[in-house]
């Protein structure tokens, strides 16, 4: 069952930027488990590319630029940039893990076509 996380500052407080489940913030705990360093977050974002259009990104990231919004889901903190967050809004990201191996899965309302592979979208 997921939780809808809310953003932390820089967005209304009745606005769901994005939704974070249980399976994929203990996937990122886990990852950051062994990891050095101040406080890291997960950086999600889209750039332009992919076979769509525009593709996914995910990144550790220290840092929190002016506009970006934070959310905490499980003692894990997830950054939206403005601009990605438009691509964003609404849309879930998920863990799975499976025959077809490990991967984070993103369920975006917004995008009108995805890939087969499912990095890459248009709106």
């Amino acid at each position: 069952m997921s939780d809808i996380a809310e953003p932390e500052t820089h967005a209304p407080a009745d606005d769901q930027l994005l939704i974070f489940t249980d399976a994929a913030a203990d996937k990122v705990r886990e990852l950051l488990d062994g990891e050095e360093g101040g406080d890291v977050k997960l950086r999600v974002f889209i750039t332009g590319g992919g076979c769509s259009g525009f593709q996914y990104g995910f990144t550790f990231d220290e840092t929190v630029e002016e506009g970006d919004t934070i959310i905490e889901k499980r003692g894990v903190k997830i950054v939206v940039d403005p601009v990605s967050g438009i691509y964003l809004q609404g849309a879930e990201v998920d863990f799975s893990s499976g025959l077809e191996g490990e991967q984070f899965i993103i369920r975006n309302p917004n995008a009108t076509t995805t890939c087969g592979c499912g990095s890459s979208f248009a709106i």
